[in-house]
């Protein structure tokens, strides 16, 4: 099948599950260049608490994270700013929940179970899959090469098409959701077209192999760049409060692609841009023999039509949809009125 040839040309399934202490990364070391200085164009609310530290750049300003549980503003202490040495350094509290966030590793973990000791969630499979460390290692280096094969046109067209759509919100903040190895993420952030990017991925491991590639570029390293740790159907902003969304490859991995565009709704400003790519379960093309064994209840995945994937995003919102399509491969854009 067409749509899902990405994961028939690869299999994992015999390799020997590696424990979790085994990839705990020692504290990361940031140069001691000063990072630049970072303004955020969006609608967050303001969340402020005196500081006594004497250092100067112990500020707090308009956060733009939220507590997960609540969606209110949450309150930093410590260096402002969107950048990895910034919020690494930073601690960050819910004042109605009383809940404190803090970086783990090298990312920010704002999940709902985020600091838990005893309660584990479990993942569908296919979301469990992108946590697994020899999959986050493989992302880049021959896995997602091979969605050429359906019609994908490779990372840099995808990069140039997607920026097409995110013209409208040029200057804003945007958040790269499922963003994996951050493949998308560290070329958003390389561009200086946004005041901001958030990388955000569920996946611990890719969240990790993502910073390591950020290491080897100081432009990227730099730049007003997060790593964040949460889930896309519980989106840890504000309503209203962020310019652009983006999630390539993405929809036909989450467990509910219909709670996940309804919360990306709900956090989109007026006039936000919304930018998806995935696969397609069929297209016009596909031969009619073929499509009883494309149906989503023999599947892994969500894969949609591009008629389901437009329904989905006006139910929950969004406007002035369009689309391109090749192959399997379909690019999407919608717009929160």
């Amino acid at each position: 099948m067409a749509s899902s040839s990405m994961h028939d040309q690869l299999s994992f399934g015999k390799h020997p599950p590696l424990p979790r202490d085994s990839w705990l990364q020692p504290r990361p070391r940031f140069p001691s260049a000063r990072f630049p200085s970072f303004s955020v164009r969006a609608s967050s609310a303001l969340a402020v608490e005196p500081d006594t530290g004497t250092q100067k750049d112990q500020t707090l300003e308009v956060e733009i994270f939220s507590c997960p549980i609540c969606y209110k503003p949450l309150v930093r202490r410590g260096p402002s700013g969107l950048n990895l040495e910034a919020v690494y350094r930073s601690g960050f509290k819910c004042r109605k929940c009383s809940k404190s966030y803090s970086s783990k590793n090298n990312f920010l973990d704002l999940t709902l179970t985020a600091g838990l000791r005893d309660y584990v969630e479990v993942k569908p499979a296919r979301t469990e899959l992108f946590r697994s460390p020899l999959v986050s290692f493989l992302y880049e280096r021959g896995w997602r090469q091979n969605f050429n094969r359906s019609g994908f046109p490779g990372q840099d067209e995808e990069f140039k098409m997607a920026q097409e759509y995110l013209k409208p919100v040029e200057g804003g903040l945007l958040v790269d959701v499922s963003c994996g190895s951050g493949l998308f993420s560290r070329k958003f952030a390389k561009s200086g077209t946004y005041s901001g990017v958030i990388a955000l991925d569920y996946s611990e491991n890719m969240l990790r192999q993502c910073y390591d590639f950020i290491k080897q570029d100081d432009a990227v390293l730099k730049a007003n760049l997060a790593l964040v740790r949460a889930d896309v159907s519980r989106l840890p902003f504000s309503s209203g409060s962020v310019d652009a969304v983006h999630a390539g490859a993405a929809l036909h991995c989450w467990p509910s692609p219909s709670n996940a565009i309804a919360e990306i709704t709900r956090v989109l400003r007026s006039g936000g841009v919304f930018v998806g790519t995935t696969f397609l379960r069929y297209t016009p093309s596909t031969p009619w023999i073929l499509l009883p064994f494309r149906q989503r209840t023999a599947q892994n995945y969500s894969y949609l039509t591009a008629k389901e994937i437009e329904d989905l995003c006006t139910s929950c919102g969004l406007t002035n949809y369009t689309s391109k399509i090749q192959q399997s491969f379909i690019m999407f854009s919608a717009q929160k009125p």
